[in-house]
C-alpha cells in the first residue's frame, strides 16, 4: 500500500492505544470492590479483539484532507471502537448470542461471577442463586458493560490531544452516530419476527451498521481536519453503500461460514428470525411449498444442524445467496466510484480502496 500505511501496522498501532486505556479504566473500576472483578474482564474482553476497520476509516477521513499522521488524531480514531465494542455487546445480549471470537460473550460469561453468590435466606448455606435469576443478573451487567464502553469512548475522543476547535467541529457528528445506531438496533428489534421484506431489510442494516462503521469515521475524521462540504458528500456516497456492503457480507458469513474461523455461533439469524436481506430474498423467492418448509425452520431456538442445513439448502436452491452477493458487488462499485470522484490525495484513495475490498471480500 502506500507509503506509511499498512493495514495490519495500523491495526497494531490502533491495539495499542486500545489496550493500555481500557485496561487502566479496568483496573480503576476494579478498584471500587473487589466484587467488580470480573465486570472489569469484559470491559478488556470486548476490546482484545476486532479489525479495526472503524479506525482506519476516520484516521483516513482525517488524512485524504491532506493532514498528516498523527498521534493525537490516531486516539481519536481508536474511540470508534470503543463505539462499536459498546454496540457489540449490547447486540449480543439483544439477540442473546452465546459466542463472538470464539469466546462467551459477555452476558454469558458474567454467569460466573453471579452464580458464584449463595444466600444465606434461602435456607441452605451456600444455596446456588436460581438460575433465572443468574441470567437476569448476568445480562444486566452485560447491559452495563456496553453502557460504560460507550462512556468510555467519549472520554478517548476528549482527551485525545487535538485542539478544542477541531473537536468542536466533530461533536455534532457524534449525537448523530448514536442516534442512527440506536435507531437501527431499535428497527431490528421491531422488524424481528415481522414479515420477510428487503427493503425493510435493508434499512435496518444502513442505520444498525453501515453508518456508524464507514460514513460517520469518515465524516468524524474529515470533520477533525476541516472537511469541506464537497468532501463530506463524497465521503457519505463512498461510506454508505461500502457499509452495506460490510453487513450484507456479516450476513453471509454468519450463516455459511465456518463457527472455527467466524467466532460466532452460525444459527443466530436463523434461531431469531432477523430481519436480514438474505431471509428476505429467499423469501421472496421461495414458492408456496419452500414458505411452508420454511416457516418450520425460521425462528425455532432448538433448531438443529439437519434443520439448519435445510435452510441453507434451501437459500442455495433459490439462490438467494447470489442475489445478496450481486448486492454486495453493486454496491462496492457504487463506493469506489464515488471515491474516484473524490479530490483525495494518492495515497488517501489507494487505502480506500483496499479498504473497501478488506470490508467486502472478507471471511470473518
Amino acid at each position: 500500500m502506500s507509503e506509511g500505511w499498512a493495514q495490519a501496522a495500523f491495526k497494531s498501532r490502533v491495539d495499542e492505544v486500545l489496550h493500555r486505556f481500557v485496561a487502566r479504566e479496568a483496573d480503576a473500576f476494579a478498584a471500587v470492590d473487589p466484587a467488580l472483578e470480573p465486570v472489569a474482564g469484559q470491559l478488556e474482553a470486548a476490546v482484545a479483539d476486532g479489525k479495526r476497520l472503524r479506525a482506519a476509516f476516520c484516521y483516513w477521513g482525517w488524512r485524504a484532507v491532506g493532514q498528516p499522521d498523527s498521534d493525537a488524531l490516531l486516539r481519536a480514531a481508536t474511540s470508534l471502537e470503543l463505539v462499536h465494542a459498546a454496540a457489540v455487546v449490547h447486540d449480543d445480549l439483544i439477540d442473546d448470542s452465546p459466542l463472538r471470537h470464539g469466546r462467551p460473550t459477555a452476558h454469558v460469561a458474567l454467569r460466573a461471577a453471579v452464580g458464584g453468590r449463595s444466600d444465606a435466606t434461602a435456607g441452605a448455606a451456600g444455596a446456588d442463586v436460581d438460575r433465572a435469576d443468574v441470567d437476569g443478573a448476568a445480562r444486566s451487567l452485560a447491559m452495563l458493560v456496553g453502557d460504560l464502553l460507550m462512556a468510555l469512548a467519549g472520554q478517548l475522543f476528549a482527551t485525545c490531544g487535538l485542539p478544542a476547535a477541531y473537536l468542536a467541529r466533530a461533536r455534532p457528528l457524534w449525537a448523530v452516530m448514536a442516534r442512527e445506531l440506536i435507531a437501527g438496533e431499535c428497527l431490528e428489534i421491531l422488524r424481528t419476527g415481522a414479515g420477510p421484506d428487503t427493503a425493510a431489510a435493508l434499512k435496518v442494516v444502513r442505520y444498525k451498521t453501515a453508518k456508524y462503521t464507514v460514513e460517520h469515521p469518515l465524516l468524524i475524521g474529515g470533520a477533525l481536519a476541516g472537511a469541506g462540504a464537497r468532501t463530506c458528500e463524497g465521503y457519505s456516497a463512498y461510506g454508505l453503500p461500502l457499509g452495506e456492503a460490510f453487513q450484507l457480507r456479516d450476513d453471509l458469513i454468519g450463516l455459511f461460514g465456518d463457527p472455527g474461523q467466524t467466532g460466532k455461533a452460525n444459527a443466530d439469524d436463523v434461531h431469531g428470525r432477523r430481519p436480514t436481506a438474505l431471509l428476505a430474498e429467499t423469501w421472496r423467492l421461495a414458492g408456496d411449498g419452500e414458505r411452508a418448509l420454511l416457516r418450520t425452520l425460521l425462528g425455532r431456538r432448538d433448531l438443529d444442524a439437519e434443520g439448519l442445513d435445510a435452510v441453507r439448502d434451501t437459500m442455495r436452491r433459490l439462490e438467494a445467496p447470489d442475489r445478496v452477493e450481486d448486492m454486495i458487488c453493486a454496491r462496492v462499485g457504487e463506493a469506489l466510484a464515488a471515491l474516484h470522484e473524490l479530490p483525495v490525495p494518492q495515497d488517501a484513495a489507494t487505502a480506500l480502496t483496499a479498504l473497501a475490498h478488506a470490508a467486502s471480500a472478507r471471511r470473518s
